[in-house]
């Protein structure tokens, strides 16, 4: 056994000695979060749970903003907070330093820009293990806080809505059950790295995704709870809400390359309608009688979208909502595609250069074997 699972395990029998409750490893990736991390950081430290047995490790990608600072000023008053370095800067790296670094039976991953919600919730993570055996747990991750300006509360609304995120997904759940750890596992047992591996720090969105498909491939249990939800803070404009869903659709292509058992059409849908929509452009000049099907298709599509708005203004008793969804869905839908399309002919890109360069390899291979056989016998290295 190695000198760090000998103190961990070292550690966990001390305080295993002392509670019932799991010690837990808070680590919470962070980049550019200064307008966000102390409030989580304080959340954190409040939380009603024995200070020995949580610790909270902050993993930053190389801030240009004051995110050390901030964090370096409170780990100072409070020694189980710890800043690590993550000079990849890709959330999934800065995920792996965390957990290597971390002595907790089980880690929770906290992004820097949430609202926990209760004081209760590392209590609730220990509890929820207990009560259910699971390797991991999963929760909801609504994307609604208070003092949300109309914008951000339009694009929370909107991507809790059917039209908004991906339609096998239960981070808008409500109910306690045991459910695929593919796209809400957020805390997990250490035990589970050790089975499926770390997070794939190939992926610089969906890495989550990536790794619970793992844990699901390996039949472990994930179990969802809304005791242990958090809030996250919604984007504030149209600009950072497309730059967000475009890495998502990246990833989520990634994903189907890695893993092609994750094909679903709902999450290709978005990539399909705008290659449907260039396509039937050019379609229309073809055949005119194709400008029928072309605008009836964008009309259906329109009205979906008003239809779902307009339900979700009335829902809420918020008219004010109403110009601003449709547009926020378009965005969802646009971005998503762009991410989907624009990694997939990244990756028939990259595959283009691989085969070009396969033939020198080849060649270069075949000569080396055609010198070796023109050596005497006694000269041809061997193998034993």
């Amino acid at each position: 056994m190695s000198a760090t699972s000998s103190t961990t395990s070292d550690i966990s029998a001390t305080l295993g000695a002392k509670s019932e409750d799991l010690s837990i490893g808070a680590i919470v990736p962070v980049r550019n979060e200064g307008r966000h991390i102390e409030s989580t950081l304080r959340q954190l430290l409040r939380q009603e749970y024995d200070a020995e047995r949580c610790e909270i490790l902050v993993v930053d990608g190389g801030s240009t903003d004051d995110t050390v600072e901030r964090v370096r000023a409170i780990a100072a008053k409070h020694p189980r907070v710890r800043l690590l370095d993550n000079p990849q800067r890709l959330s999934s790296a800065a995920r792996n330093i965390g957990i290597r670094h971390s002595r907790g039976e089980v880690v929770l991953i906290v992004d820097g820009h949430c609202e926990l919600g209760s004081p209760l919730l590392l209590k609730n993570v220990s509890d929820a293990f207990r009560r259910s055996g699971a390797d991991c747990l999963g929760r909801p991750q609504p994307l609604d806080v208070a003092g949300a300006t109309l914008m951000q509360r339009a694009i929370s609304l909107a991507r809790s809505s059917r039209l908004g995120h991906h339609p096998s997904s239960f981070i808008y759940s409500d109910r306690e059950r045991f459910v695929p750890a593919h796209s809400v596992a957020v805390a997990y047992r250490r035990k589970v790295f050790e089975q499926v591996g770390y997070f794939d720090e190939e992926f610089d969105a969906c890495e989550d995704v990536e790794l619970n498909h793992r844990l699901d491939r390996a039949g472990l249990k994930c179990f969802f709870t809304p005791a242990i939800q958090v809030r996250y803070h919604p984007r504030s404009n149209l600009a950072g809400l497309f730059r967000q869903i475009v890495r998502y659709g990246r990833g989520r292509m990634r994903l189907l390359r890695k893993h092609p058992d994750t094909f679903s059409l709902g999450s290709l849908l978005p990539a399909i309608f705008f290659l449907g929509v260039l396509a039937g452009w050019s379609g229309g000049f073809l055949r005119p009688w194709l400008w029928w099907v072309y605008f009836g298709i964008l009309g259906l599509y329109a009205g979906a979208i008003l239809y779902e708005s307009a339900k979700i203004a009335i829902t809420q008793k918020n008219m004010r909502l109403l110009p601003l969804l449709p547009v926020v869905l378009a965005t969802i839908h646009l971005a998503s595609a762009t991410g989907s399309i624009g990694e997939f002919l990244a990756g028939m890109k990259r595959r283009a250069m691989e085969l070009l360069s396969h033939p020198h390899r080849r060649r270069s291979q075949t000569s080396a074997v055609d010198r070796a056989d023109d050596l005497p016998d006694e000269r041809v290295p061997t193998h034993e």
